[in-house]
């Protein structure tokens, strides 16, 4: 049997990528010469090494065991070519990373600004996105608030997410704030949405749990937006600290049911990586930096 590197690496690609349209256009190959090359490593070997769907590519056992190898030699590789380029140079490379939109655009864009500032050879590729699902293609380091993360990726904690029940000056004057959680049911909400389940916001108040059905006024995953909502006092804000906290500090929007500890989307926050891919020297730093910022006290 004779299997080179191109078809290692080939697989690689494909697996990683998910599906032949996606492995094609990274390798800039067409997707009927990648499902020809995938065709031949199988015939090499003797044996499916992935199973096909129209949109999909799932590794089999043997395609998986495979696919390590193919990934260690390529990080080999990548850390040979990284260290010869990076003989007598500053830092560089390139790092990609998702975010959640509200939290990424309110926190952690002032984050890479500095980074960006202390490392100017380093390419950061950012994308603002909701969606919780594997790192797949570009995206080196991904940021998601989440109950618990998955098992399959490498989580760093980068500590807790505080809730806050907030409202306008104007509002709070107009119709009062809320004292008791179930009160929640029939005001105007704003918070952000929940795909495929009813809004359910969880209380904890001593050792006591409670859970409120919400039917909100106003629904967004961008937080900047529900920032408006509720500076204009359209309703009771249920949001993360960080989208009203200088608002607050400044006596525009107080806060309400300070004696519940609220969430809804989990409080935990996590910076999230795959474990079998090789991570650069760029990414390791930028890595290193954002948990410094989100955890100074242990950095």
């Amino acid at each position: 049997m004779s299997l080179d590197l191109s078809s290692l690496t080939l697989l690689v690609e494909i697996i990683d990528a998910g599906n032949l349209s996606q492995a094609a256009r990274k390798l800039k190959m067409t997707r009927a010469n990648v499902s020809y090359h995938l065709s031949q490593l199988e015939k090499t070997v003797g044996l499916q090494l992935v199973h096909r769907t129209t949109r999909r590519v799932e590794p089999n056992e043997v395609g998986w065991r495979l696919y390590e190898h193919g990934r260690a030699i390529s990080n080999e590789i990548l850390a040979a070519k990284e260290t010869i380029s990076n003989l007598g140079q500053e830092l560089q490379g390139r790092v990609g990373l998702s975010m959640p939109s509200g939290f990424g655009q309110m926190v952690m864009s002032h984050w890479l600004i500095e980074f960006k500032g202390l490392y100017p050879g380093i390419v950061l590729d950012v994308v603002f996105e909701n969606r919780v699902e594997n790192l797949r293609d570009e995206v080196d380091i991904a940021i998601r608030i989440l109950p618990e993360p998955p098992e399959q990726l490498v989580a760093r904690d980068m500590g807790t997410v505080r809730y806050l029940a907030c409202a306008s000056q104007s509002y709070a004057q107009a119709h009062g704030l809320p004292t008791q959680l179930d009160q929640l049911r029939t005001l105007p909400v704003i918070t952000a949405n929940v795909v495929g389940r009813q809004l359910s916001l969880r209380g904890y108040k001593g050792n006591e749990r409670h859970d409120v059905l919400l039917a909100p006024t106003l629904i967004s995953d961008h937080y900047p937006f529900l920032r408006q909502g509720v500076l204009a006092g359209l309703g009771i804000g249920l949001v993360p600290d960080y989208v009203v906290q200088d608002v607050i500090a400044n006596g525009e929007v107080v806060t309400a049911l300070d004696d519940y500890r609220l969430s809804i989307f989990g409080t935990q926050m996590y910076l999230l990586y795959l474990p079998n891919r090789r991570q650069t020297r760029a990414v390791r730093t930028c890595i290193d930096f954002l948990l410094a910022k989100a955890n100074p006290a242990t950095g």
